[in-house]
Order: structure tokens, then sequence, then C-alpha cells
């Protein structure tokens, strides 16, 4: 590996997709099933975290382990019929992929999403053959903000965490990210603010299309010139 090389992992939701507005309408749907509220603001404050973790953490009276993947396996085959006719990329996410691939930079996707959510989106980005390795919600036994995801993320870069940097709009992933011990660029997007995302490094976007190689090299490198 050459000085400045390094790696850079991206979660999904509200940085390459604006999903957003369908996951939200998704819980609702399927919390009213269940006669239970789902609140706007509810959601957004879990919003970046796996189904499981914010259903046992908040839900009073949480359903069993079996009840809570029923539901989550509802919502989620849900929210894909809700994207399908009208993927809402992230603008410039697409571009930007393009443009690390170019420059031989090495990707990965830590996202708290499932596998299938994941895998549309990364096909519907055109990233399936440039993205090398996709770690998941069911790929980890604790989500964000604990570490593993990026962790793990790293390691299926062969590149070490402190080398990498992390694409985020969630503060819970901001906190997993800074864990792992890897730089971050946080992104505004729908649900979150400026000051909620302070942690990643001062360094905070509100347009994926202002991200390029060199910006994302020069806060792992800040030497770089």
């Amino acid at each position: 590996m050459s000085q400045f090389e390094f790696g850079v992992l991206f979660d999904v939701d509200g940085v390459l997709i604006d999903s957003y507005a369908a996951h939200l309408k998704t819980w609702q749907i399927c919390c009213e099933r269940l006669g239970r509220e789902c609140t706007e603001a509810q959601f957004a404050a879990g919003f970046g975290r796996t189904s499981r973790e914010v259903i046992r953490d908040t839900w009073p009276n949480p359903p069993s382990d079996e009840e809570i993947k029923a539901f989550d396996e509802e919502k989620e085959v849900l929210y894909r019929e809700l994207i399908a006719d009208d993927f809402p990329h992230m603008p410039g996410a697409r571009e930007l992929i393009k443009a690390l691939h170019e420059q031989g930079i090495p990707m990965a996707i830590g996202s708290s999403g499932p596998p299938k959510n994941v895998a549309v989106a990364i096909e519907q980005l055109g990233a399936k053959d440039i993205i090398r390795t996709a770690i998941t919600g069911a790929d980890v036994v604790r989500g964000k903000p604990h570490p593993e995801v990026f962790l793990k993320g790293a390691q299926g870069l062969g590149i070490d965490p402190s080398r990498c940097i992390v694409l985020e709009d969630a503060p819970a992933g901001i906190e997993a990210a800074l864990a792992a011990g890897a730089k971050c660029l946080g992104i505004v997007s729908r649900g979150h603010t400026w000051d909620q995302l302070h942690r990643a490094h001062d360094r905070v976007m509100d347009d994926l299309r202002l991200v390029t190689p060199e910006l994302l090299r020069r806060i792992v490198y800040p030497q770089y010139s």
C-alpha cells in the first residue's frame, strides 16, 4: 500500500439512497397493524440502527424475538415494494462511486439494513462489480453505535480502519466509525441536522455531489497535498 492509499466505507440509507420517507412510511404502516404508534420523531431517533435494537430498546412490552423477526420481514418487503418503481438515488452517489473506482480506491458497505435492501441499493447504483464487500445488519451481533460493522468492513477491504473513511448521516453511525478508529465525513440527510453530526471530525456536508476522492484523501491524510 502506498503512502496515501485508503478505503471508503459507505452507509447506505441517507448517504447513497434517500430512503427516509419510504422507511418512515413502512414503519408507520407496520406499527399501525400492531396497534402501536410510530411518530416521525420516534422514527428519526432510531434511523440508522437495526430494527431489532430499536424495538427492544424503545417499545413498551416489546414482542418476542419471533414476532420482531416477522415484523421486520414484513416491513422490509413493503419497503422494497415502495422503492421498486422510483428508486431514491442520492444525488451524486453514482458519480462518487465511479470516481473512486477510477482511482482504484477500494469501497465497502457498512449498513444496519438487511441484506436484500443493501443488495438492491448496490444493484441500482450500478456498483455490483465495484463494491468489494458489504456488511449488513445480518452480519453483526451489535449494531451501531458499536463499531463492529465498520471493523468488519475495513477487514473486508484488507485495510486498517485508521486508513479508512466512513460516510455517515446518523449520529449512531458516526460514533461507530470513530469507535472503529476510522475517519468520518458526516452527510446531512432528512431526519438529521448539522448539529447532530458535529462529531464527524468537524467535517459535515449536505451535498454528496461536492464530495471527491481528493477531499476524502485529505481527511484521511491531512498532510496530503
